[in-house]
């Protein structure tokens, strides 16, 4: 994340997002190029994640996010009406304003991370740490790898049950393998 971004570098992105995405509601895009021609503005404007947080921000979706079309908090107001919003914008342009742009970026683009920030008002037990994270992974991946566990072991029963050697022997052999894929990994009860 960029630790100070130029107003040039903010409207190449702008234009870069307002070019490749295509918004859920078009007065987004309005407000968007509001924001192009006035540089004062996009001074004071800072991309970042998690922007409700913020006591000034809006967040923006595309058509391919699964997120809100369009909101704007200002303290512990919020509202979709993109009017006030832009009301809101020309008649305090020297406040801070936080943009989350909600958008289809995996892998992240080059074009984005040259702007984000990093988001200040977020609070310390919202952030998840990376122990936290991998610690979640892990026992993702151990509840997976039990429930498969689980899953073969029935079906080597019903194999049992009907006599079907062939199907009792493969199972067997996938049940062998998951357990060796365990004991490599460290797993061993």
């Amino acid at each position: 994340m960029t630790a100070s971004v130029t107003v040039n570098e903010k409207k190449q992105f702008v234009r870069w997002f307002l070019e490749n995405h295509r918004l859920k509601r078009r007065e987004c895009i309005w407000i968007l190029n509001y924001m192009l021609g006035h540089d004062h503005l996009l001074e004071k404007t800072h991309f970042v994640e998690e922007a409700h947080y913020c006591p000034r921000s809006m967040v923006i979706s595309t058509t391919d996010s699964k997120e809100v079309p369009f909101r704007f908090y200002r303290g512990h107001l919020m509202t979709a009406d993109a009017e006030k919003t832009f009301h809101d914008l020309r008649l305090h342009p020297e406040e801070e304003l936080y943009v989350q742009l909600n958008f289809r970026n995996m892998p992240p683009s080059p074009e984005f991370m040259a702007v984000l920030e990093e988001n200040p008002f977020i609070p310390e037990d919202a952030a998840i740490s990376e122990t936290d994270r991998l610690a979640a992974e892990e026992l993702l991946e151990e509840s997976m790898q039990a429930i498969q566990e689980e899953a073969l072991l029935k079906r080597i029963d019903a194999a049992l049950d009907t006599d079907d050697r062939e199907e009792f022997f493969r199972l067997s052999g996938l049940l062998q393998k998951l357990k060796d894929v365990k004991y490599l990994k460290g797993d061993n009860d």
